[in-house]
């Protein structure tokens, strides 16, 4: 009788101790998932970041270069008219 008893009783404190560790571990599961999450969006957000910048710089260079080229057409022009004179 006592053998029955004291088995039920660790069985019993062996099911409460389950359930502790079941409910700990959905909480874990739970914060790790949020944590995942935001750690995602911050890297998301950091990306375009970082593309949206390279376009600015590209569009930049891109303006430069044209610039650049209107700059060397418009001495051109200077020259021929000062050589014409």
């Amino acid at each position: 009788m006592k053998k029955i008893i004291l088995s039920l009783a660790v069985a019993t404190l062996l099911f409460s101790c389950k359930e502790e560790t079941n409910e700990k571990v959905k909480d874990a599961t739970k914060a790790v998932t949020t944590d995942v999450k935001q750690s995602i969006d911050s890297v998301t957000e950091k990306a375009k970041k970082a593309i949206d910048t390279s376009k600015i710089k590209q569009k930049a260079k891109s303006l430069i270069i044209k610039g650049a080229e209107k700059v060397e057409e418009g001495a051109k022009k200077v020259k021929e008219e000062a050589a014409k004179k």
